[in-house]
This record gives structure tokens, C-alpha cells and sequence, in this order.
């Protein structure tokens, strides 16, 4: 197995983003800090069981014996799902140990992971854990993906910026703009085809001439300005800027 293994997705945008994986590595810490978390919580969980049990009389007869052991385990098996579910749900595709070694979960064509994707791989990760099936698919997969990944249809990476991000440089005017955009223009009105052309046209700025610069920038704000029918509110003359703008506008709409 390589290591930093890199690997690519297709946005719903047209956009190909390439991603640094977690690695077996960073995942193996992270899962060591979750179920130490995990297990303290079980540990609490069990002690105020057993004082209740002692406490209420009535828990200790044979008839009880056989509910209480159904609701220990349901206890149990809700609590090792629900919390990956949980975190993984609100802290976008992180848990506490994902988060201590700066790892992140996310779907496939790189976009946030939602509930239905933390419950297919917490359901299924007894299996991986349990019969090793996790560890052997990271290891010898491409895209080290463990049988919850597969299902759910996500990828582990390494936190931080993708490449194709850091390929584009924007301008800190653009993103307040972007903002009074969204506000004021359709931005929605744009295809993916469309805000692939623009990434595009943003990717190969730096090496056009000054004269190649006014014109592309011109025609192609011009044409961006008419989509999302922003001629009668235009904030500024400056056409790159606005390029830049629409760009940041829609990814902030996409990812929203």
C-alpha cells in the first residue's frame, strides 16, 4: 500500500477534486480514542445500572432477568452506534478521535456526509471490526475503503484543503461579494457545466496575457451577469471580480 494515497471525485458541478487519504494509520489512532470514549461511556452507563439494580427490588426476580439483559444490550449496541452516528452527523464526518488526528469522513463526490451515510457505516461496523473485513479492505483497496465505506458510498481523508483547491486563487473582495450575490442574483440558474467553465477560466488566469485577460474576463462575466440576472444590480465594473464572485457563491450555495 502507498502511502498518502491520493484519490479522485466528481462533484454534482463537473468539478474533479483529488483527496489525500487517512490512511490505515491515522484511522486505527482515531478508532483507539473513539472506543476509549466509547467504552468510558459504557463503564458509567453500567455503574448507575448496577446501583439501580441494587436499589429497586423488583429488578432482581427471575421474571425481570431476561428484560433487563435485552435492554443492556440494546443499551450497548445504541450506544457503540449512536455515537459514531452522532458526530460523525454534526461535526461533518468527524469524531473525537477523527478530529485529534485531523481526519475526516466524506462522500464520494466530496461532499458532506448525512445521517443516511453514518448509519450505513455504523451499522455495519461490528462487521468490519469484529471479522477484520475493515482492516484487510483499507489495506488492499485503492481507495482504502472498509465495507461500511462501500456501502455508504464514502471515503476517509486527511483534513485540510483538497489539491484542486489550492490550485485557484481568490481574491478576499470576491468572497464579500459573494455574499450580496447570493443575495441579489439567481445564482441557482447556473448549470455545472457552466461553473465548470468558470473554474476553468479561473485555473488558467495567472498564465493569460494582459490583453487575453480583459477580453476572456469581459465576455465571460458578461455572459455570467445575463444568467443570473444580475444587469440592473451589478456591484462593480470589475469583471474578474465578479467571475470570482459568482464562483464562490455557487460553491457556498452547493455546499450549503
Amino acid at each position: 500500500m502507498k502511502y498518502l494515497n491520493r484519490v479522485k471525485s466528481q462533484t454534482p458541478e463537473s468539478v474533479e477534486l483529488e483527496f489525500v487519504l487517512a490512511g490505515v494509520g491515522n484511522r486505527t489512532q482515531a478508532l483507539v480514542i473513539d472506543y476509549l470514549i466509547w467504552s468510558s461511556t459504557i463503564f458509567i452507563l453500567l455503574v448507575i445500572w448496577a446501583i439501580l439494580f441494587a436499589q429497586i427490588t423488583w429488578l432482581q426476580s427471575d421474571t425481570a432477568r431476561p428484560w433487563l439483559l435485552a435492554i443492556q444490550i440494546l443499551i450497548l449496541f445504541g450506544v457503540y452506534i449512536g455515537y459514531f452516528i452522532v458526530f460523525e452527523t454534526l461535526w461533518r464526518g468527524q469524531t473525537p478521535g477523527k478530529k485529534y488526528v485531523k481526519i475526516r469522513v466524506i462522500r464520494d463526490d466530496g461532499r458532506n456526509v448525512g445521517i443516511q451515510q453514518s448509519i450505513l457505516r455504523s451499522l455495519l461496523r461490528p462487521i468490519d471490526d469484529i471479522l477484520f473485513i475493515g482492516l484487510l479492505l483499507i489495506l488492499f483497496t485503492p481507495q482504502e475503503k472498509r465495507l461500511g465505506d462501500w456501502v455508504a458510498g464514502t471515503i476517509s481523508i486527511q483534513e485540510g484543503q483538497t489539491v484542486s483547491d489550492r490550485e485557484i486563487t481568490i481574491l478576499p473582495a470576491a468572497t464579500e461579494l459573494a455574499t450580496k450575490l447570493i443575495e441579489t442574483g439567481k445564482i441557482a440558474a447556473l448549470t455545472p457545466d457552466e461553473f465548470a467553465i468558470i473554474r476553468k477560466y479561473l485555473y488558467r488566469y495567472p498564465a493569460l496575457s494582459s490583453s487575453a485577460k480583459i477580453q476572456v474576463s469581459d465576455r465571460l462575466a458578461l455572459q455570467l451577469i445575463d444568467k443570473i440576472e444580475l444587469t440592473d444590480r451589478l456591484p462593480t465594473r470589475d469583471s474578474h471580480l465578479i467571475i470570482e464572485a459568482v464562483f464562490i457563491a455557487y460553491q457556498q450555495q452547493f455546499r450549503g
